[in-house]
């Protein structure tokens, strides 16, 4: 598997490059953690939960039991013990290693396959939560989160699809996982969420079709499901708040003859230049980028 570097572009002494998701200025900075909802503070569960980090002995102890929950016959125990891992990940960042020493993440996958909606919600966003800690990706991607993940973004609801799309991207900066997340189904279900989606549903799907179009097979994949339709609309609403994204994305599928031929049969070609006209200044660099490697290619 062979991820392909930015390509460099000059015009008029400018210099149009290092379109990068890592980049200060990157369009998608937002996807990160657990962004929905939570216990009020005055909840009985986050005193409980808030009381077992007060030391790392009592938390160590708490975070085993809860991983022994995850095993019980009953949903509502399960379901306690799903919640209270996800808010110990977001909110303590060495919990992250902890929970996963402990023996959490294959439980956890097995409760993103569960037909309760509830407890899918919150093993998807458990495993998003753990996925931010490096030492975590490749031991979840081996454990086996990605076809359950996959499958979240087919049937769960749209909290969980969102955050299967945000753990997906975590998994993928793992760069053996890009092929194996893009086998998997990801690629339709994720140009799925971008089309239909919410805002925050574009916007993380977005952000994860950008990484793991890094990759040939994934970039055909991504035209194969129309991924050009719902790019170039988006481009093209300067209201949408997604002009950006969208153009980082468009700007690592073009480097496919498939990507700049759908580019061209869904009218991308004004949208670009609209773009150069009135975007803001990052905007008309990225448009000028793509619109470069278009025509040197000569395609049209």
């Amino acid at each position: 598997m062979e991820t392909e570097n930015a390509v460099n572009y000059k015009f008029m002494g400018r210099s149009f490059n290092d379109l990068s998701i890592n980049d200060d200025s990157s369009a998608f900075s937002d996807c990160n953690s657990d962004r929905s909802g939570e216990f009020s503070t005055a909840s009985s569960q986050s005193r409980r939960l808030f009381l077992a980090c007060t030391n790392s002995d009592n938390s160590d102890e708490f975070i085993r039991q809860l991983v022994s929950d995850l095993g019980s016959c009953s949903i509502d125990e399960q379901k306690n013990a799903a919640l209270e891992l996800r808010l110990l990940a977001k909110n303590k960042p060495e919990n992250r290693i902890k929970i996963a020493k402990a023996g959490a993440i294959k439980p956890l996958i097995s409760l993103i396959t569960s037909t309760d909606p509830y407890l899918q919600e919150n093993g998807v966003t458990a495993i998003l939560n753990l996925s931010l800690c490096d030492e975590n990706k490749e031991l979840l991607a081996s454990s086996g989160a990605i076809k359950p993940l996959v499958r979240a973004l087919r049937t769960g609801t749209s909290t969980s699809k969102e955050n299967a799309a945000c753990a997906l991207l975590r998994l993928s900066q793992v760069e053996e996982n890009k092929v194996a997340i893009g086998r998997s189904g990801a690629i339709p279900l994720l140009v799925n969420l971008l089309e239909n989606g919410g805002i925050r549903g574009k916007k993380d799907a977005s952000t994860a079709l950008y990484s793991l179009c890094m990759v040939k097979e994934n970039k055909i994949k991504a035209v194969e499901a129309g991924i050009m339709k719902p790019l170039v609309e988006l481009m093209a609403d300067f209201g949408s708040n997604m002009v950006d994204k969208s153009a980082f994305v468009l700007s690592v599928l073009v480097s496919v003859p498939e990507a700049k031929t759908a580019l061209v049969d869904e009218g991308g070609i004004p949208v670009l230049v609209e773009i150069i006209e009135v975007g803001s200044q990052r905007q008309k660099e990225i448009a000028a980028a793509i619109l470069l490697q278009i025509c040197e290619d000569s395609v049209v």
